[in-house]
């Protein structure tokens, strides 16, 4: 067994034994960085079986499993993270100068794959996407929702996934990128027929309540938040997008919790009436959410950027 204090990665010690393939090296971080064997071959240009054979010559010659195989990719040990904790600047450094191994030297960018709930992608990323693409950048945008999303992120199926909740454990990292307020909403019809009541909740009561799933994630979060209550109720109608949601409470079905994004020029041209302005009202962090260190994509860290930038604005 190697001396933890000796052995470069294991503990502060400097490298010793061997001289290390830089191949090898450069093969390990883009598994690590893909979560995929697969994706890591597609990232260098070379076969799965050289990836395999590659990554189990570097577990061989540093004596300890670097990832632990699953079904849908695979996720690094404990002392991958310590091997690309050290190796990442240097050999990101080195690929900057002489260029990415495996690729070729003219052609185009690998296109950058971004995926979010899809509302958000709709009403705040699409409509700012103009800057990327005139600077050459290829997106590949997929709609859906964030546990799957992040699945297939770590099996690099994704370069980046904006999240509505920061993922746990340490194969991915995430970055504040904006945060959403959720606001009580119904028609004017409704809100002439409810007036000006002194007890919303009870006020409610009649209404047909609109929601995104069966369960009321949102609705029943605002409840809790705002009225500190919990709601019991059945909706009336669900419909699996936020964009349906709104369009039903627009046409007179009834009241729902929208995010204020997707439904601020409605307030402002009165197709939608506040029902409750709260001091306090719920807010929910999205993140933008990657695999730990650079991308083989050069213009992943350019949509990066851009949206942790535009988010201000969001």
């Amino acid at each position: 067994m190697r001396d933890r204090n000796t052995n470069g990665f294991g503990g502060p010690g400097p490298i010793v034994g061997p001289p290390l393939d830089l191949n090898l090296l450069r093969t390990f971080l883009a598994v690590y960085r893909t979560g995929s064997f697969t994706a890591a071959a597609r990232l260098l240009g070379l076969s799965q079986p050289t990836v395999t054979t590659q990554i189990r010559a570097l577990e061989r010659q540093f004596g300890r499993e670097l990832f632990e195989r699953r079904a849908r990719g695979v996720t690094p040990a404990p002392y991958a993270d310590e091997l690309a904790a050290r190796i990442v600047e240097p050999l990101d450094s080195l690929a900057a100068v002489a260029g990415p191994a495996g690729g070729p030297e003219d052609g185009p960018a690998e296109p950058v794959h971004l995926a979010g709930p899809a509302e958000l992608l709709s009403r705040c990323v699409l409509p700012g996407l103009a800057p990327l693409i005139d600077k050459g950048v290829r997106l590949r945008i997929t709609p859906g929702l964030t546990e799957p999303l992040l699945d297939d992120l770590r099996a690099g199926r994704h370069d980046l996934v904006i999240a509505t909740f920061r993922p746990r454990g340490r194969t991915l990292t995430a970055a504040p990128l904006n945060d959403e307020e959720f606001v009580l909403v119904t028609s004017p019809s409704w809100a002439r027929r409810l007036g000006a009541p002194q007890h919303i909740v009870a006020a409610l009561h009649g209404v047909p309540l609109v929601a995104y799933a069966e369960d009321l994630p949102i609705v029943r979060r605002y409840w809790r938040h705002v009225f500190g209550r919990r709601l019991v109720r059945q909706p009336d109608l669900t419909v699996p997008d936020l964009n349906g949601v709104k369009a039903a409470v627009v046409g007179g079905t009834g009241f729902s919790v929208l995010p204020r994004y997707l439904c601020a020029e409605e307030l402002a041209s009165g197709a939608l009436v506040l029902l409750h302005d709260p001091d306090d009202p719920p807010i929910n962090t999205a993140f933008l959410v990657q695999r730990p260190g650079t991308s083989g994509s050069p213009h992943v860290a350019l949509v990066r950027d851009h949206l942790l930038q535009a988010a201000r604005d969001w």
